[in-house]
Order: structure tokens, then sequence, then C-alpha cells
């Protein structure tokens, strides 16, 4: 039980990697808020976690609208008295929602700032909206969901520059975060099989990851045992970084 009585906001909740750790949190003890879009998913996701004998609430937040993110931090505050944990993990790459299979220079530009507000602006809008709670409370941990694409770069641009931003929104928000005993880590993941295709993506252990690899790391990082790390870029890519793939 090592997150009993915490209080843990997820986005992107509703499905994959952001519903795994929801579920993990809430069987180690925390009290989560799950927010996605899909506000169907989300409020289905939180109810399984309650029959399973767990605190859960899910909430239909659009990470694009700031008034939607400040409303779900200010039910988490209002419901359970404190923000602990962040897990910024909603995101994607814009192409791959879109359908589109254009290259970058041919995308209408309305694709192209889905993918940069979904996946950076919305994280942003989330620490701004949780940090007063966490600098009045003193403790915080807030974890960015990077990409082995943010390190490498990548073909879609849009996503791989948002990636990269991420990782160092973690170590200003470490700088920031710190006189206030708040913590920011970055978690950028290879490919993880969270969609049947990702096993197609070329990795050194000759494998994708299995989702709960990625989140026992996110678990790890939130946890007591990681009181000392902030501020840092953990890449869990099965050796695809390494390059010469």
């Amino acid at each position: 039980m090592r997150f009993k009585d915490k209080v843990a906001i997820a986005t992107g909740a509703a499905s994959g990697m952001g519903l795994l750790a929801s579920q993990r949190f809430a069987e180690e003890g925390a009290r989560v808020v799950l927010t996605d879009v899909d506000r169907d998913a989300v409020t289905a996701a939180a109810e399984a976690i309650r029959e399973k004998g767990g605190e859960a609430v899910g909430i239909e937040v659009d990470v694009r609208r700031y008034e939607q993110v400040k409303a779900a931090v200010a039910l988490a505050v209002e419901r359970y008295g404190a923000v602990d944990i962040l897990l910024n993990c909603a995101g994607g790459c814009s192409s791959r929602v879109w359908g589109r299979s254009e290259p970058f220079h041919r995308l209408d530009i309305e694709v192209v700032e889905w993918g940069m507000d979904v996946n950076f602006k919305g994280p942003i809008y989330f620490c701004h909206a949780v940090l007063g709670q966490m600098i009045e409370q003193h403790s915080g941990v807030i974890i960015n969901m990077g990409s082995v694409d943010g390190v490498t770069g990548s073909m879609s641009l849009d996503y791989g520059a948002s990636k990269t931003g991420m990782i160092g929104l973690t170590r200003s928000l470490a700088l920031y975060g710190a006189p206030h005993g708040i913590r920011a880590c970055c978690v950028s993941p290879g490919p993880v099989l969270t969609r049947p295709e990702m096993a197609k993506m070329k990795t050194r252990l000759g494998r994708a990851a299995e989702p709960q690899e990625i989140v026992d790391l996110i678990l790890y990082l939130c946890s007591d045992k990681a009181a000392f790390i902030t501020g840092a870029n953990y890449v869990i890519d099965g050796g695809r970084s390494v390059g010469g793939m």
C-alpha cells in the first residue's frame, strides 16, 4: 500500500497506460481522479475500480480546455483534500489519431495544432492547475509521459517536438518545485503493446514493452523510494534509442 490515502490525478485514464496506472494506484491505496476526453469510458473505468474496492471518480476532460482541467483539479481537492500525484499520460501521434498519411508539410494545420495542444499544452495546463495546491501542501509528484521519439526525433514533427518538450518541462518543474517539496520526472517509453502494431517497431531487445513494465517504473518514481529523484528523464525503450536500428 505505497500510496495509502494519497490522491492521484491521471490524464488519458480511460485506456492504455493511463488506465493501468490508475488501477494500480487504487490497488495500492490511492484515491484516484481519472480524466479523459471519452466520458463514457472514463466513468466506466472509475466505476470498475470502485467495484473492486478502490476509491475513484471519472471525469470528462479535454486537456486542451483549461477550464475543464481546472475543474478536475478543483474536484480532486474538494472531494479528497489534496493532489499528491499528477500523471500526464494523455497524448498521441496526430497523424495516426486523425487517420492521415501525408508528410508533415502537407498536413492540415488543424492536425498539427491538435498534436501540439494535446501532447504539450495539455500537460502544461495540468501542471499550472495543480502547482498551487502542491505548493500549499509542500509536497507532490508530477510524472510527464515522454517518448523515445522525443529523444531520437521523429518524422511526425509535432509529436517528436512535443515529447522533447516534455523533457524540458520536467526539468523546469524540478527547479520550480524543489523549494516546495515537489518532484517531477519524465518517463519516455519506446514501443509499448497498447496497440498491436507497436510490436512491429524494432528494439535492441527484440520486442515491445508490456504496459505493466512502463507502469511499474511510473509507480516507483511516485513512491517514497524515489524521494531523491527529480528532473530526470527515464528512457525505457528496449535499447531503441541506442541507434543503428
